[in-house]
């Protein structure tokens, strides 16, 4: 196992200069190109309004192109032995509610087994949020044996509290405050995380050898998918996610990210720093906040703590979800969970890159709105302005289009496209030269691989966007979304169901192509990409969740040779975990979060 050490304070300043000069230049000239555009008809009020947001969501798209490209040179790798024995108390914490307690006593079970065989000693907790009577029983039975197996090393511990105030975060502030003191440090994991034990130990030796560090956080690799959404996300998870969270990992330094699991924090630094306050109103805005890891991570690099994270630590893993409906029920969470952040912007003492990461995550929902706001733009000014009187310059660009508004549409279709596209292709021919592209089959299924992702997210995209829209748009109606149960192991996703869940997709993408259709002809050809798939939304959401045909999406580690700890787990399980009952929303917190 090797290290990856973080760039030092000033390397990470020059990265974070050079990542927004590059961004910024880039959405400059998409603006400008668009203004130019625009003057071959007259300068408008709506001319105005899409070059501006032309503008910001370039800038969102370059931001994250300029991460991956960050990621792809490797960095300097330090050898592991000389890191100290993994010595200090430590609890790996696995807080749940309403979940199949058999799949968690298996991933319990295994990783127990995979910390004693790298001679680690830990203790394992299951913080139970549930309040079902029915699921508590199914616990106390599949937890039992863990509790009363003496014979391997490692205290398997259950706890189940009354008082569910602030979810997550809250579960584990009762336990900090009630059993914190005999322990250096905590592995937080979530119900579907697994780790090897040999990743446990290094781990704790990492915190050992830097009394600093507040937080380190792995990079999680999705396993266990089985249908086509769910295969391509694990295919990114393990090809992308690495690249792309090393360039992460350089621009964010040592006020790194923390994604609430498959991490280790410093109890000390949790309990003196990260006291969460419930927000003032109601929900939306106000009450528990939803995306406290963010949040958790400022208040350590606020009270001195270096937060990092090193994607290149091996043995990290989660599942993800199996189908478009699960992952947007769990993305209009996180959709609500960021946008509470505006309301800690300006809250003291805070790192500004800790500002800059929440207003990122912000606008990572908004620009789902600016995105639609561009589309009215665009039909708006094509609607109103006459025909050109001369050509612009972008009219050398594309002389083989004959008017404006179509070359309007080739130069952003490039620009957007190109932004969306040269990190992947980028990666792709980092994975070829490097060899890493043995792990997915070779150079050629690799290729096919990338080649059927970069397709399918092109046509979930559109429903991505409405979902996104629409979350955005219930948060500032004051609609509170709340903390939906995760759907793991979901049966196939049927079509009435799908369509009970994008009927209003299919509504809108109808309205809007005759709207275009309507208003402004020319536009149409080119908003196809973005009305057929919602036109289509149900058959998108049942098809993708369907199971994945054999031959793109490999993953060596998925498909060839499993690791330990996720064979021993299905072995263990035996079969895929069920989905349970939704578990009622817990009690509002009485006072606040800590």
């Amino acid at each position: 196992m090797t290290v990856i050490p973080p760039p030092r304070p000033d390397a990470t300043r020059r990265v974070r200069i050079a990542a927004l000069t590059g961004s910024f230049c880039v959405a400059a000239l998409a603006a400008g190109l668009m203004a130019d555009l625009s003057l071959a008809s007259g300068f408008g009020g709506w001319d105005a309004a899409r070059v501006a947001l032309i503008f910001v969501t370039t800038l969102w798209l370059a931001w994250g192109a300029a991460q991956a490209l960050l990621g792809i040179p490797a960095g300097r790798a330090l050898p592991a032995p000389s890191l100290p024995k993994p010595t200090a108390p430590t609890v790996v914490l696995v807080p749940i509610c309403a979940e199949d307690a058999r799949a968690v006593a298996a991933r319990v079970a295994a990783m127990r087994v995979s910390a004693a065989e790298a001679g680690v000693s830990v203790d394992f907790a299951i913080l139970s949020d549930t309040a079902s009577p029915d699921l508590l029983r199914r616990e106390a039975m599949a937890f039992h044996p863990l509790i009363a197996d003496r014979d391997t090393p490692g205290r398997v511990f259950y706890r189940h509290r009354t008082e569910r105030y602030g979810r997550k975060a809250g579960n584990i502030e009762h336990f900090v405050r009630h059993s914190g003191g005999a322990y250096d440090f905590a592995v937080i994991l979530d119900a579907d995380s697994l780790m090897e034990g040999a990743t446990i130990a290094h781990l704790v030796s990492r915190m050992q050898a830097a009394p600093d560090m507040g937080l380190l956080q792995t990079l999680p690799k999705v396993v266990g998918a089985r249908s086509i959404f769910g295969r391509a996300m694990q295919f990114s998870s393990h090809f992308y996610a690495p690249i792309f969270a090393r360039g992460l990992s350089r621009l964010q330094g040592r006020t790194g990210p923390f994604w609430g699991h498959n991490a280790i924090v410093r109890m000390q630094a949790l309990a003196d720093c990260c006291g969460l306050p419930a927000l003032s109103g109601p929900p939306p805005f106000g009450g528990e906040i939803l995306s406290h890891d963010y949040v958790e991570a400022a208040l350590l690099a606020r009270g001195g703590w270096r937060v990092e994270m090193d994607p290149a630590i091996p043995g990290s893993f989660e599942e993800g979800p199996d189908d478009l409906l699960a992952y947007s029920r769990r993305d209009r969470r996180w959709c609500q969970g960021n946008l509470q952040h505006m309301r800690l912007l300006r809250a003291p003492g805070l790192r500004s890159w800790s500002r800059f990461v929440f207003a990122q995550g912000i606008l990572s929902y908004l620009v789902s709105l600016l995105w639609a706001g561009f589309l009215v733009a665009s039909v708006a000014a094509a609607a109103t302005t006459p025909p050109p009187d001369y050509f612009p310059a972008a009219h050398q660009l594309f002389p083989v289009f004959p008017d404006d508004t179509t070359r309007q549409m080739v130069a952003l279709a490039l620009g957007v496209g190109g932004l969306l596209l040269i990190p992947k292709l980028t990666i792709l021919v980092q994975a070829v030269w490097t060899r890493r592209s043995a792990g997915f089959g070779g150079a050629a299924r690799s290729t096919l691989s990338v080649v059927a992702e970069t397709a399918l997210s092109t046509v979930i995209a559109p429903l991505l966007l409405a979902w996104q829209l629409r979350a955005v748009l219930e948060v500032f109606a004051g609609r509170d979304g709340g903390w939906p149960a995760t759907d793991r192991g979901a049966a196939t996703v049927g079509f009435r169901a799908a369509w009970a869940a994008t009927g209003w997709i299919v509504a809108l993408g109808l309205a809007v192509l005759a709207g275009v259709f309507w208003l402004s002809p020319a536009l149409t050809a080119w908003l196809l990409p973005v009305a057929l798939p919602m036109v289509a939304a149900p058959l998108v959401v049942v098809a993708t969740g369907r199971p994945a045909p054999r031959g793109i999406f490999t993953v060596a580690a998925e498909d060839v040779s499993l690791p330990p700890v996720v064979a021993a787990f299905r072995d263990r399980v035996g079969t895929a975990p069920q989905p349970v009952p939704q578990d009622p929303a817990p009690a509002p917190h009485p006072g606040r979060i800590a």
